[in-house]
């Protein structure tokens, strides 16, 4: 194996960093100069740089079918799978009177979730279940979708994306009585390392009244577990 010097050197031994599970902080690690350039600047500066790559694996940017991928995946990075990273594509939220007066626990289940593992930049995909009981105000069943896109929308470790779905919603609803359980796929298990294509992973916060078993159990009944 060639290096840039020319010297041979031992293939990396990937098992290494198989084990890397690790969540720094509550929030994404971002850094302190984040925003400070635009759309259209970091798609251009992206797309130098998977060229760069592409080329460093050996492709042929000449091919037809290649030549414009290093734009696609630029615009893919930052208008969509990353579109989560920005401030501004955080969802604003309307709240309702509970009019009805409804005191038990309102669930919205099987919702997608579809982020990237931020220790391998591959897929994760499943469902997020959400429940919360009204302290007065209720929210539009899908700014609840809106909220989980938007978090799932950034490199991701799924206890982080677990836990700021659930303090977004405590924020928001005044509340401390929220539930969020996710069911995810990893590729970076399925495809890669271990490949086991069938394990998924839960992660799961509580928070207030579910706390308590009796109303946890009910929640999870909701969702067959």
């Amino acid at each position: 194996m060639k290096t840039l010097n020319g010297k041979k050197k031992e293939p990396i031994n990937l098992s290494e960093f198989d084990d890397d599970h690790i969540m720094s902080s509550i929030e994404t690690p971002l850094r302190d100069d984040a925003f400070e350039l635009d759309e259209e600047l970091k798609v251009e500066l992206i797309e130098k740089k998977f060229e760069e790559i592409m080329q460093v694996l050996g492709l042929d940017l000449n091919d037809d079918s290649l030549k414009n991928t290093p734009k696609r995946v630029a615009k893919m990075f930052v208008q969509e799978i990353f579109k989560g990273l920005s401030p501004e594509n955080k969802p604003s939220v309307s709240l309702f009177d509970n009019k009805f007066h409804y005191k038990q626990m309102l669930v919205e289940k099987d919702i997608n979730v579809n982020s990237t593992c931020e220790h391998h930049f591959l897929p994760i995909f499943g469902k997020a279940h959400v429940a919360y009981i009204s302290t007065g105000k209720v929210i539009g069943l899908s700014k609840i979708n809106r909220i989980v896109e938007y978090f799932s929308k950034r490199p991701q470790v799924q206890e982080r994306l677990t836990i700021q779905i659930a303090n977004e919603l405590k924020a928001v609803l005044e509340t401390d009585d929220v539930a969020v359980v996710i069911d995810a796929y990893h590729m970076c298990v399925s495809s890669r390392g271990i490949e086991d294509v069938a394990s998924s992973t839960i992660t799961a916060e509580y928070s207030g009244k579910f706390n308590d078993a009796a109303v946890r159990q009910e929640f999870l009944r909701y969702l067959g577990k």
